[in-house]
């Protein structure tokens, strides 16, 4: 059954929605991929807060257009499926690359960040990017170093000058 004008509007509404508060985008070729594998594929994105949505390419070209991600345009051909980082950076990424792996009809075809487009060979950078709580952990542990090691050296002199005493007496003892 095709579209309205209505319903075309309504997408167009809602992907630009999705898109005006995504940090990232990701977009994959989904041809040969089945109904049950598509339903993993929605169900991994829901668990990590991914916006997943296939969307015709000219209503999506319409939908990104004012956005950041207004540079996906050049590459929608064939069948698309959108994949939008909601809270994460790299969460669309990894949703989507872990999918590919599985499935090898599956393939992504380009991503954006930042207003750049880049290609499928740089969907492993922005997997690896850590999550929010990643990033912090790295920090605090970044931080809390030079005070742990400062700690461990002033706790190490009254440890050296009790090892000392310990080995004179053990000495006098033996003698």
């Amino acid at each position: 059954m095709p579209l309205g004008l209505e319903d075309k509007k309504r997408i167009v509404a809602e992907v630009n929605a999705a898109a005006g508060g995504a940090m990232s985008a990701v977009l994959a070729d989904y041809r040969g991929v089945t109904v049950e594998e598509m339903t993993v594929l929605r169900r991994s994105a829901r668990e990590n807060k991914v916006y997943l949505r296939v969307v015709r390419n000219s209503l999506l070209k319409r939908a990104v257009e004012n956005t950041e991600f207004a540079c996906i345009a050049e590459a929608l051909t064939g069948p698309t499926i959108l994949a939008l980082s909601e809270e994460d950076p790299g969460s669309a990424a990894r949703v989507l690359k872990d999918f590919a792996g599985e499935n090898d009809h599956f393939e992504i075809k380009a991503l954006s960040i930042g207003g750049r487009l880049l290609g499928p060979g740089d969907i492993d950078t922005l997997a690896k990017m850590p999550t929010l709580d990643q990033a912090r952990a790295m920090l605090m542990g970044t931080m809390i170093a030079p005070v742990a090691k400062l700690a461990r050296t002033a706790k190490e002199v009254p440890a050296k000058l009790t090892r000392a005493v310990a080995a004179v007496r053990d000495q006098k003892q033996a003698a």
